[in-house]
């Protein structure tokens, strides 16, 4: 039983050494770019063990696009949920996810803005995982927002999709042109944006502390 055990943690081991190079490697290159030859020897490891792991190129792709949201949630969503409900929270998601592209916890920014791009127009298991994480995302701010309104600190009228679709737009937008031209200023300008776009959205007495 110990040598089994240690055996299946050898391989857990190894699982998350390879998907900890293949996320890094697909948000600059793209999922396409991902091979078990290539990681076998980048990492000095068999060919056979990297396949035996994950059996296809299909499933390595999946495998990479859950650990890109496993640690998007770790870097993001768990720190935000940390802030009680409200604008206050809103903003702390929205400046979590800028620090989270900026920092370039991805090689490439944004593992998923990029996922996005290379398969929209494709079909298949993995563009469908990647429709989940878009929508997850985006289902998870409009939840946020409407925590917002329920504790009185949205305008009771704010349409809550449409808020959620321009916040995302401003944290998307930030991250591209931040890795197009390797600078920062445009994460100060989403979060001037940002703050801006709350502040109008407020029910009235609402303070902004949060927001300098």
């Amino acid at each position: 039983m110990t040598r089994v055990d240690g055996r299946v943690e050898r391989g857990n081991r190894t699982r998350r050494l390879v998907l900890r190079r293949t996320v890094d490697i697909a948000s600059v290159e793209g999922l396409e770019a991902l091979t078990v030859g290539r990681l076998a020897a980048e990492l000095e490891l068999s060919k056979s063990g990297v396949f035996a792991l994950f059996g296809s190129k299909q499933e390595l792709q999946l495998a990479t696009v859950r650990e890109a949201a496993r640690i998007y949630t770790e870097r993001v969503l768990r720190p935000a949920a940390e802030t009680p409900p409200g604008l206050g929270r809103v903003w702390r998601l929205c400046e979590l996810w800028l620090e989270y592209s900026r920092s370039r916890v991805f090689p490439g920014g944004c593992f998923f803005y990029g996922a996005m791009a290379e398969f929209d127009a494709r079909t298949g298991p993995v563009h469908d995982a990647v429709v989940r994480a878009q929508r997850d995302w985006s289902a998870h701010v409009e939840r946020t927002i409407e925590e917002a309104r329920t504790a009185g600190e949205l305008r009771a009228g704010a349409d809550v999709g449409q808020l959620a679709f321009e916040l995302v737009a401003l944290l998307e937008t930030a991250n591209a042109l931040s890795v197009l031209h390797d600078e920062e200023s445009a994460y100060g300008r989403a979060r001037v944006a940002i703050a801006e776009r709350l502040r109008g959205a407020a029910a009235d007495g609402v303070p902004f502390p949060q927001f300098s």
